[in-house]
């Protein structure tokens, strides 16, 4: 591969650049079963190790290719099937609470898309309630699912806001993820202090009183349960 075309792929992978909101997949991503996924990455990435001169007879790196394998499909990269999307159930919003409800501090455990290293961090997400509620717990599982696929944090902020958008029938939705890219500190810069922070917020969420209200909230540092 020439320099130049070296250059343009890195220059690619450090600007963080996603053509869409929605994540890049084939036609056919899911014509092929999940075992039939995991032969085939275990048969490729026992090749990638060969090719760094690993020795795949050693007891220690026997079982390697097919823990990657099974990783990649049933971990890491579950959420890109939709069959996997969590049921977010959601209530009749009997009480009538038309006040911002909040959901902070949910963990993030992603990977980047063009290194495929770990993002980890929190997302922070606020919406007000019209006419439905979702359960609390169904934020986090609806996180935790776009969070599961080789991701921009960019991306994953507006996946998660238009899904919950959807979900719950109103447009007043508000997300914040803040997260440590290990592209960034452990090759490239390796800088291992700096993280990163997106926003994506719609409706009300765009009057600046309202959107500080939410800041403020999410400054709190969680409290400790005796």
């Amino acid at each position: 591969m020439s320099t130049k075309k070296e250059n343009e792929i890195e220059s690619i992978g450090d600007a963080h650049i996603s053509n869409s909101a929605e994540t890049p997949l084939r036609a056919d991503a899911f014509d092929t079963s999940d075992d039939d996924k995991i032969k085939n990455i275990q048969y490729h990435f026992a090749e990638i190790m060969k090719e760094l001169g690993l020795d795949l007879t050693d007891d220690s790196f026997s079982g390697t290719p097919y823990r990657v394998a099974k990783m990649f499909v049933k971990e890491l990269f579950f959420g890109l099937n939709p069959k996997n999307r969590p049921k977010t159930s959601v209530f009749e919003n009997k009480y009538q609470y038309n006040k911002m409800l909040v959901e902070q501090n949910i963990n993030i455990d992603s990977s980047c898309e063009h290194h495929f290293l770990p993002i980890v961090g929190t997302a922070h997400v606020g919406y007000f309630p019209k006419g439905k509620v979702i359960g609390l717990s169904k934020i986090n599982r609806l996180v935790d699912y776009y969070a599961h696929r080789p991701q921009v944090q960019e991306r994953l902020c507006l996946q998660i806001l238009k899904d919950l958008q959807q979900t719950l029938g109103t447009k007043d939705v508000i997300v914040v993820v803040q997260a440590k890219h290990l592209c960034v500190s452990s090759r490239g810069i390796k800088d291992k202090s700096s993280f990163t922070t997106t926003i994506e917020y719609r409706g009300k969420f765009v009057e600046s009183v309202i959107r500080k209200e939410f800041m403020e909230i999410i400054k709190n540092k969680p409290f400790d349960i005796v």
